[in-house]
């Protein structure tokens, strides 16, 4: 939920000044307030970070659920201070260990998972997919926990997310990352 009209761009900043236990992002120059996750929201998030994180034990891509701060700098600021989209995804993957520093990620994951709520409908499918567009994210998941559906863009060699691959709680999904990773969709969307 956008909270600020006014004209002054946001930036990371700002997002350092926010209330600890408060969460806020950042989306091109914008802040938004981030409502408390549903339980639901919550059991969904544990059990994807769960398979992923099994699978990723011993190799050297590493999983961050949120709250993780990740900064998507677009190349014109001149200090880490200046970036003015600043998000916390549900799930970040993040393969290149040069990205993460003690604040988070500085630039974009490899992969992102966001589980829609009522209130981030329009931020995951619009907002946050232009965003991870534009920085190079590998793969976006589009999870809705009420449709038991999973939405998922690959990056095309033309810097363009592809048409979603559309999957149900019936589906496993191989994540394109890795080529043996699938996830069982019908234990993430058991967890209701």
């Amino acid at each position: 939920m956008r909270l600020s009209k006014e004209e002054k761009p946001y930036t990371y900043a700002d997002y350092l000044t926010y209330p600890e236990g408060e969460r806020w992002e950042i989306m091109n120059g914008a802040p938004y307030m981030q409502a408390a996750p549903a339980p639901i929201h919550q059991a969904i998030l544990m059990e994807l970070a769960k398979q992923i994180a099994v699978y990723l034990t011993g190799k050297p891509c590493r999983i961050y659920p949120a709250p993780f701060c990740v900064r998507l700098p677009q190349g014109y600021e001149k200090n880490d201070i200046e970036v003015k989209n600043v998000v916390e995804p549900d799930i970040s993957i993040i393969c290149d260990k040069s990205k993460i520093d003690d604040k988070g990620c500085n630039g974009a994951p490899d992969m992102v998972i966001e589980i829609i709520s009522p209130a981030s409908i329009k931020t995951d499918r619009v907002i946050k997919f232009n965003l991870y567009e534009k920085a190079g994210v590998q793969e976006y998941w589009i999870v809705e926990p009420e449709q038991r559906m999973v939405s998922v863009f690959q990056l095309q060699k033309n810097g363009r997310f592809s048409r979603p691959e559309m999957y149900t709680d019936e589906d496993s999904i191989r994540v394109s990352l890795f080529a043996d990773l699938e996830i069982d969709m019908g234990a993430v969307f058991a967890q209701r």
